[in-house]
C-alpha cells in the first residue's frame, strides 16, 4: 500500500513538472503513451480504404502508376484536429504525433489482408537540404510508427530525392506533376527488387510526389508497389 501511495506521489509531481496533454482538447486524462485522448481520438474520421478496393486513393493513380493496393487512414480537412496534427508533426518538431498516428496506419493495415503480402516500408524521402532544415523526414517517422505494430522492415536507403522542390502546397496538379518530374531516383535496386514495396507518406492530395517516387521504384524488375499515407485531402 506504502510504495503504490509512493509511486501514485511521483506520477503526479512528475505530471506538474511534465504535462502530458491531449494534442486535440487538452485534457489531461489520456494514456501515456497516446497523444490524444478517448473522445478526440474517435473524432478522427476514418477513410475504411484499407479492406476497400477501387477506393479514392487507388482511383488517384488510375492510368498514372501500376500499384497493387492503396489507402489512407483518415480524411483531411483545412481547419481540422488532422491539420493541426500534421502541422505539428512538419513544423513543431512533434515528432510523438507522427510515431502515433503512424501507429494507427499500421493497425488498420494489420488487419487488412490484401496489404499482407508486403515486405518492405519505405518513407518516402525528402531533399538532404530539406531533412536538414527540419532535421528528420515525417515519412520515415510514421513507418517507425506503423513498424512498431505491424513487423514489416523500414527500407530508407533504396530511394532518394535528388532534387530539391519547394513547397507544393498551392501549386495545381498539372504543375506538381512537372514539378515532381526525373525527382527521384533508386540508389540500391538490391533493397527492393522482387518485393512487394509499401511506399508511406503523410498525407495525398493530387498524387503527384507519390507518383513520381513510385514510378521510379517500378522501374526495378518484379517490384510491386502499393501506397499508404495517414491522411487524404478532400
Amino acid at each position: 500500500m506504502v510504495i503504490e501511495k509512493v509511486r501514485s506521489y511521483f506520477k503526479d509531481f512528475s505530471h506538474l513538472l511534465y504535462p502530458h496533454n491531449c494534442e486535440g482538447c487538452g485534457t489531461d486524462v489520456l494514456n501515456d503513451d497516446a497523444i490524444l485522448c478517448t473522445k478526440c481520438f474517435l473524432e478522427l474520421p476514418e477513410t475504411n480504404f484499407c479492406n476497400t478496393k477501387n477506393n479514392p486513393v487507388e482511383k488517384t493513380f488510375y492510368g498514372r502508376l501500376n500499384i497493387a493496393n492503396a489507402t489512407s487512414a483518415y480524411y483531411f480537412t483545412k481547419d481540422s484536429l488532422l491539420q493541426h496534427l500534421m502541422f505539428q508533426l512538419k513544423y513543431r518538431n512533434n515528432k510523438n504525433v507522427g510515431f502515433y498516428l503512424g501507429k494507427q496506419l499500421g493497425y488498420q493495415l494489420q488487419q487488412a489482408e490484401r496489404f499482407n503480402d508486403v515486405d518492405v516500408l519505405i518513407p518516402l524521402p525528402l531533399n538532404p537540404k530539406k531533412e536538414m532544415q527540419r532535421g528528420y523526414n515525417q515519412s520515415t517517422i510514421i513507418c517507425e510508427g506503423i513498424a512498431s505494430v505491424w513487423q514489416k522492415p523500414i527500407v530508407k536507403n533504396a530511394v532518394a530525392r535528388i532534387q530539391f522542390t519547394e513547397t507544393q502546397t498551392q501549386q495545381d496538379r498539372i504543375h506538381r506533376w512537372q514539378n515532381m518530374q526525373h525527382v527521384f531516383a533508386v540508389t540500391d535496386e538490391n533493397l527492393i527488387r522482387g518485393k512487394h514495396v509499401l511506399l508511406i507518406d503523410d498525407v495525398i492530395t493530387t498524387g503527384a510526389t507519390l507518383e513520381a517516387c513510385g514510378a521510379a521504384i517500378l522501374e526495378i524488375d518484379h517490384t510491386v508497389l502499393s501506397i499508404a499515407t495517414v491522411a487524404r485531402t478532400i
